[in-house]
């Protein structure tokens, strides 16, 4: 969360509908470091958040659109 720059590019490359942008509630904004706060407020406090994660083919497209460097895939428990 502290990476992500809210610019979309998964959500836009992603072919099964795993992201999707939303406003950072209270406890999002709670989770995050200082700098992560910073970099939310100047982007909108918005950010992508995975809403699907059992749609996930573990393409990786989403993680070579992401510039901030911000996905890692990881299994789902």
């Amino acid at each position: 969360m502290n990476r992500c720059e809210a610019k979309e590019d998964c959500v836009r490359v992603c072919p099964y509908g795993v992201f999707e942008m939303r406003n950072l509630t209270r406890a999002d904004k709670a989770r995050l470091t200082w700098l992560g706060w910073v970099k939310a407020w100047a982007h909108g406090n918005r950010q992508a958040f995975v809403i699907a994660p059992d749609a996930c083919h573990a393409c990786q497209l989403c993680v070579n659109a992401c510039p901030e460097n911000a996905i890692v895939l990881a299994p789902n428990r």
